[in-house]
């Protein structure tokens, strides 16, 4: 009977700590031609709505220094996410495009996804999340 209680409370919080798990991705966006502006790096865990603005899980805006910027997204869950970034050189909160819809400003997306003609789907720039892991990504001129 010992055993049986101690087997139970083995598996209870084994089976608690893995649901509670948090985990670190590091985002690393390179290719960056200059530092005008702002860097916006946008995390989604939703596939209907990436890569909708505003409706991402968490969003952050870095100066560049360099030709890189790096960011940690801290206490993440286990699952699916997906990354849009842009170069937001003008610094306008917005990713600019041309009379068609093609940005004029640099974009990334995760997976280093390249779209034609119109915007990606979450399955093609998602990746599964569980453990803490870096991602990098190139800017698209």
């Amino acid at each position: 009977m010992k055993n049986k209680s101690l087997y139970f409370l083995v598996g209870f919080f084994l089976v608690t700590f893995s649901l509670k798990a948090q985990y670190t991705l590091t985002v690393k966006v390179y290719g960056i031609d200059n530092t005008n502006g702002q860097v916006e790096v946008a995390l989604y865990d939703d596939a209907e709505l990436f890569p909708e603005v505003g409706k991402t899980l968490q969003m952050v805006r870095i100066k560049p220094e360099g030709k890189e910027v790096v960011y940690e997204f801290k206490n993440l869950k286990a699952g699916e996410y997906a990354i849009a970034a842009f170069h937001d050189e003008n610094d306008d909160k917005v990713c600019n495009t041309n009379l068609i819809g093609i940005p004029t400003e640099a974009f990334a997306f995760s997976n280093d996804f390249r779209p034609f003609l119109s915007a990606p789907s979450f399955e093609d720039c998602s990746f599964k999340l569980s453990q803490n892991m870096e991602v990098t990504i190139e800017m698209v001129y």
